[in-house]
C-alpha cells in the first residue's frame, strides 16, 4: 500500500498546480476558457482521489479536514461532468484548494517533520 504521506503530497502538489493555472486569471476568464476549466477540474479530481485513498484511521485522526466533502466533489466531477457548476469549481479552486493545502501542510509538518512534499519517490511536477 502506498504511504499516506504520498497521498498528502499529491494533494498539496495538485493545489499548487491549480494556483499556478489560475495566477492572474479572473473568474470570467476561467468560466470562458474550456482548457483552463478542464485542467483545474482534473487537479481537483486528483485531490479528491488522493483523499479517497487515505485510510479511515488516518482521516479520523484529522477531523478538521472535510474528507467526505472532498471525495464527494471528486465523484461529482468525474461521474456527473456534464452537470458541473463551474462557479462552484471556481470557489473550490480559488478558496477551498488553497485552504486545504495549508491544512495538509500542517498535517505533514506534524506527522512527518523530517520530510517535505516531493521528497522520496515524487520528484517531478504534479
Amino acid at each position: 500500500m502506498r504511504p499516506e504521506e504520498l497521498y498528502l503530497a499529491d494533494i498539496v502538489e495538485a493545489a499548487e498546480a491549480i494556483a499556478r493555472f489560475l495566477e492572474d486569471v479572473a473568474r470570467a476568464t476561467f468560466l470562458g476558457n474550456d482548457l483552463l476549466r478542464s485542467a483545474v477540474l482534473q487537479k481537483l479530481s486528483v485531490i479528491g482521489e488522493a483523499a479517497a485513498r487515505l485510510s479511515s484511521e488516518f482521516t479520523a485522526c484529522h477531523p478538521e479536514v472535510e474528507w467526505a466533502d472532498i471525495v464527494a466533489f471528486r465523484n461529482i466531477a468525474v461521474h456527473a461532468y456534464f452537470n458541473v457548476d463551474w462557479s462552484i469549481v471556481w470557489v473550490a479552486a480559488t478558496q477551498d484548494a488553497p485552504a486545504l493545502s495549508e491544512q495538509i501542510m500542517r498535517i505533514l509538518r506534524a506527522e512527518y517533520p523530517d520530510e517535505q512534499p516531493g521528497d522520496g519517490e515524487r520528484n517531478g511536477p504534479a
